[in-house]
């Protein structure tokens, strides 16, 4: 734990450097469709992705016990559960700026600056998800929050933006202040800010019967409040359905994507690596925020007719289903249902982040210059207009609706059964609960395919314009939505084999 080691931190070092490098070349770019940056960013993050593979195939063939390794003083950990996630992100940055090439260059928004912010809020992502102790989590996030509020005001002559941008600035200040006080009032509580000493020391004040208990509960109170703002889930979602619409799409595609891996892996590890012996509390406050997030999400989504707003109100109620994965506890000594329910939890948040890629990737590709394909009524007519990439779109919409045979299902599946295998009451009932309100959801889902395949696009609507090379890849998407549908335990044994690991080391 006293060893500096920085090659723990090296994949966030290259990616640091990489920023830097491509913030300085781009002052000599001439070019207006930004090539060279846009190569030299694409590059740098293949490189970064391929780091996180070998160190993920280097702790998952370890020991158990000797998979997290630590470093900078103990600060930051080094472990399967945070390279797959982190290689997850990375491989969503670089869909995201393949999708959003076109839609950026036909709104003069492709400058240095966009490349130069995403890749930093990159970098926040992966230090939130490395991090070990309540300050280095607190400078990752904001350095991944500032970066994202100068992205969604990067339109700045965009009235809609602006406001979207302040909204989400005020409020995430307001959440970063919940996460901060919380923070304060754990370090105050058990004096040390690393998540291993913080779960050592409340576990033996739990046993002495010397700690207080009053200020360690308000300290979680105010981490799980600053949580569920990063996360987007109900009472603090009022920022998401503003920001997803106000933002440039390729923006809001950003936020809707890596960042929500960051937010769980600080969820594990703050609340199941350092909190775990007060798992009784959060437990109950998540439960509470799944189910708000499953009964105003999908609600709400019902009357939405901007296609961005729907799928914010969507991306509430999916993630209030993936905090019922988190939900099961350990049941007498049998850590068995903990485990399910953390890596069905985390097969849902990494294919979820996948159909979202896809799902705003396709509506990029619908727009034009001088026309944002932002409306469900944008999607009339597709399956006469562009029958495949209807079809692309109709696997996105099964997915999230979880049909079967896609990964929305399956994930659904992991996490009911997460619920269930239980044989707690409790838990059964929220399972029922969670089945009834993704009913509710299928509605909207399935109103989109109907819009598609079932109504007259209106008189004089331009074809779709070909894009080979963005087109290819929304195919791959949603072959890898479908195929992870039909071969999913790949993915599922390899996220329950990572969550074991992280909660061993």
């Amino acid at each position: 734990m006293t060893q500096m080691n920085w090659l723990v931190s090296y994949p966030e070092i290259v990616l640091l450097v990489a920023t830097c490098v491509i913030a300085l070349v781009d002052l000599a770019v001439t070019d207006p469709k930004r090539r060279l940056t846009f190569w030299l960013t694409q590059a740098s993050l293949a490189i970064v992705a391929v780091m996180h593979g070998v160190a993920l195939q280097a702790g998952l063939s370890a020991e158990a016990a000797a998979s997290s390794v630590y470093g900078m003083q103990g600060l930051v950990v080094s472990d399967p559960m945070g390279h797959l996630l982190a290689l997850s992100a990375v491989l969503a940055t670089m869909l995201t700026f393949a999708y959003a090439g076109p839609y950026v260059a036909d709104r003069e928004l492709l400058k240095g600056e966009f490349f130069t912010l995403a890749l930093f809020s990159l970098l926040g992502i992966s230090v939130m998800i490395s991090a070990n102790n309540f300050l280095v989590i607190y400078v990752g996030l904001e350095l991944m929050s500032l970066s994202l509020y100068a992205l969604v005001a990067l339109r700045r002559d965009h009235a809609v933006s602006t406001e979207a941008a302040m909204k989400y600035f005020v409020l995430g200040a307001l959440a970063s202040g919940f996460l901060l006080y919380g923070m304060s009032m754990l370090y105050g509580a058990t004096g040390s800010l690393d998540l291993p000493e913080v779960f050592n020391a409340i576990q033996a004040g739990l046993q002495s019967g010397q700690m207080n208990v009053t200020v360690l509960t308000f300290g979680v109170v105010f981490v799980v409040a600053g949580l569920g703002f990063k996360l987007g889930v109900v009472p603090f979602h009022m920022w998401v359905p503003d920001v997803y619409q106000g933002a440039p799409t390729a923006v809001t595609l950003m936020i809707a994507g890596a960042p929500k891996l960051a937010a769980f892996a600080v969820t594990i590890r703050v609340l199941v690596e350092g909190l775990s012996a007060l798992a009784g509390d959060w437990q109950e406050m998540l439960i509470v925020l799944a189910v708000l997030s499953l009964v105003v999400g999908n609600l709400a989504a019902i009357v939405q007719n901007n296609l961005k707003r729907l799928l914010a109100y969507s991306a509430i109620g999916q993630l209030g289903f993936m905090l019922l994965g988190l939900t099961p506890t350990v049941i007498g000594s049998n850590t068995l249902s903990a485990a399910n329910g953390y890596s069905s939890a985390m097969f849902y948040m990494v294919t979820y982040v996948l159909t979202t890629l896809g799902t705003f990737g396709l509506v990029m590709y619908l727009t034009r210059a001088g026309f944002e394909s932002e409306e469900v009524a944008d999607l009339a007519g597709l399956g006469k207009r562009s029958p495949w990439l209807a079809g692309v779109m109709t696997i996105f919409m099964f997915s999230l609706a979880g049909v079967p045979p896609m990964v929305g299902f399956y994930a659904k599946f992991a996490v009911l059964q997460a619920l269930v295998t239980t044989n707690v009451t409790g838990y059964i009932v929220l399972a029922i609960v969670a089945v009834l309100l993704s009913l509710v959801a299928a509605y909207y889902y399935l109103r989109i395919v109907k819009v598609m395949y079932f109504d007259e696009a209106p008189a004089g609507t331009p074809a779709v314009e070909a894009r080979g090379g963005v087109g290819a890849l929304l195919a791959c998407n949603g072959a890898a939505a479908l195929v992870l549908g039909l071969l999913p335990d790949g993915l599922m044994a390899l996220c329950r084999d990572v969550v074991v690991r992280a909660l061993a080391g």
